[in-house]
């Protein structure tokens, strides 16, 4: 497997990023994290997702250690500092799970609290339902569990064209696409630079694709069995959408009804934020999740 890896030099002076980069050997790929706070606090594992990297979870990584928190926050191999296999065939959805359950291993974190949005929720609940004792409780934002026997939303049909007939993918224009705020100019520069080129954006290219959509998708069982799973979850579950994301718009209702462990609690809705809810209302996504943690200890 040919694998890319991003020039340090283009991460240097991130605003908002001063977090030293770690790593983790996973077989024979190089995962970038951050791993911030007390070691023996509760952990909180926040996953981004597309095209996104650990960036997008700055301002909540900065409330947790606040709150006396662990924040681990790792970039999915194609993205981030992360190595870059460079061909599209390279990444499936099975391959995203199994690189994320060995990273968990390597650093051997329990008792996490999963934060997931996009797909790191599709690929963390994967983890959860799969890895179940190494999860204390889950926050789903802006997130889905397909399994392609249900209805694909026009919003995200729409997208999945345009992600793979658009001759650039301009990362960074994507995000700000996805947010309710501007993008100030250095805050896109620092989406743009795990991507020196559109050789190495294989991976981002290759997500949209790798969403189940038909019933028959690669996907599918694996992701049927995580909902079995996930339909007898007992431990704390919180939805936190937000209010003006229109390709996961009624999703949280589905995690309420089905999942046990969304019982009886108050879900919110962040409210203003688009679908990266981690940029345009980072703070406030950043505190629910603290007072989950500390309310469910």
């Amino acid at each position: 497997m040919e694998t890319l890896r991003t020039p340090d030099e283009r991460f240097d002076g991130l605003p908002g990023w001063p977090y030293a980069p770690r790593y983790a050997e996973v077989g024979g790929l190089r995962i970038h994290y951050v791993d911030e706070g007390p070691r023996d606090a509760p952990a909180v594992l926040l996953l981004h997702g597309e095209p996104s990297w650990g960036y997008l979870w700055r301002k909540v990584i900065a409330v947790l250690i606040g709150a006396g928190l662990r924040a681990v926050a790792p970039d999915l191999i194609g993205f981030g500092r992360s190595d870059k296999p460079a061909r599209r065939e390279d990444y499936t959805y099975a391959r995203h799970v199994e690189w994320m359950a060995a990273f968990l291993d390597r650093i051997d974190l329990r008792g996490a609290t999963l934060v997931g949005q996009d797909w790191g929720g599709l690929i963390g609940l994967r983890l959860a339902a799969e890895h179940g004792d190494r999860f204390a409780r889950i926050v789903a934002a802006n997130t889905a569990l397909p399994t392609g026997d249900e209805r694909v939303p026009r919003a995200f049909r729409i997208w999945r064209f345009l992600s793979q007939a658009t001759p650039i993918f301009p990362v960074s224009r994507i995000v700000g696409l996805g947010c309710t705020s501007r993008l100030p100019r250095e805050v896109a520069r620092a989406y743009d630079a795990p991507f020196p080129s559109d050789r190495f954006k294989a991976g981002a290219r290759q997500f949209p694709m790798l969403v189940p959509t038909r019933p028959d998708d690669p996907a599918s069982e694996a992701n049927r069995r995580a909902w079995a799973a996930l339909q007898n979850w007992q431990k704390p579950f919180l939805t936190a959408f937000s209010d003006r994301d229109p390709i996961m718009r009624g999703v949280d209702r589905i995690f309420q009804r089905k999942v046990p462990g969304c019982a009886g609690r108050e879900h919110p809705t962040v409210r203003g934020a688009g679908h990266f809810l981690q940029e345009d209302s980072g703070e406030e996504l950043g505190q629910v999740v603290a007072r989950f943690v500390q309310s469910t200890r």
